[in-house]
């Protein structure tokens, strides 16, 4: 059974014509939270170099588009979701650092931001 299928579908709109105007879409493999079932957790690009963990609140969430599988090298499908997150929530990134030297945010922010959307922009069926 897929994750999102168990989400509690009073708090989730179907738009019937395209995706809502209010919402921001982030695309990725989605999960269950580990320790808060009101959050869901999204793996953005899972088969890249560089995924990117993303957690949101399952009441942010305004809309979910199932989008063409990632397959890895093995020939296993991943399974991938565009959810519309309501535009002005806040979401978390949890991003892996190796423990080393200082770690200095401020550009960090800008090469995961950059890293992010230009995931979102790339066709879904190439990963």
């Amino acid at each position: 059974m897929n994750y999102l299928e168990m989400l509690p579908l009073s708090s989730i709109t179907k738009y019937a014509k395209g995706h809502p105007k209010d919402g921001v879409s982030f695309s990725g493999y989605p999960r269950a939270h580990p320790s808060d079932k009101n959050k869901l957790i999204l793996v953005n690009d899972p088969l890249g170099n560089e995924p990117t963990v993303l957690e949101f609140k399952l009441d942010d969430i305004l809309f979910v588009e199932e989008v063409p599988s990632a397959v890895t090298e093995k020939g296993e499908g991943v399974p991938l979701v565009k959810l519309w997150i309501q535009r002005g929530a806040v979401g978390v990134i949890l991003e892996p650092f190796e423990v080393n030297d200082q770690i200095h945010f401020a550009g960090k922010v800008r090469v995961i931001k950059e890293r992010i959307l230009h995931w979102q922009e790339k066709p879904q069926a190439a990963v």
